[in-house]
């Protein structure tokens, strides 16, 4: 089954998948908490907000928002899902120096986490399951 990018629906499962192989996927070494402002979603008007934490070595996704991020990123919803569902560095790169990605607070934490995410073969196996269940 498939669920639209962001909804709680996906957001639900894509944790299930993660918890599956949690006693197998390697710890995120870089501590980051961030929230995310994801513009132009087909779910309404206002924009979405996401939380993104990798403080206790795994990754923590949830709508709504964190106390005190290290950074928020704003972007629309098509290069939230490339970043996040496909893991296009490039895209995300483009789209940074294009202005679609849009960046307040510590940047060098964003940077080391692109560099220092796991990806070994669960990983990869995480990625693809997630990207199966996104329509």
């Amino acid at each position: 089954m498939s669920f639209s990018f962001l909804s709680p629906e996906w957001i639900s499962a894509a944790k299930e998948i993660r918890q599956k192989y949690a006693d197998e996927a390697a710890r995120v070494t870089t501590s980051i908490r961030l929230n995310g402002v994801v513009t132009d979603t087909p779910f309404g008007s206002a924009p979405l907000q996401i939380a993104l934490d990798t403080s206790s070595g795994t990754i923590f996704l949830e709508l709504g928002s964190l106390g005190n991020p290290d950074l928020t990123i704003t972007t629309d919803y098509d290069t939230a899902r490339k970043i996040f569902v496909e893991q296009d560095q490039a895209g995300a790169m483009q789209a940074f120096m294009s202005g679609r990605i849009k960046v307040q607070g510590d940047m060098m934490k964003l940077m080391a986490l692109q560099t220092q995410m796991p990806d070994d073969e669960i990983a990869k196996t995480i990625s693809h399951e997630i990207s199966d269940i996104t329509a």
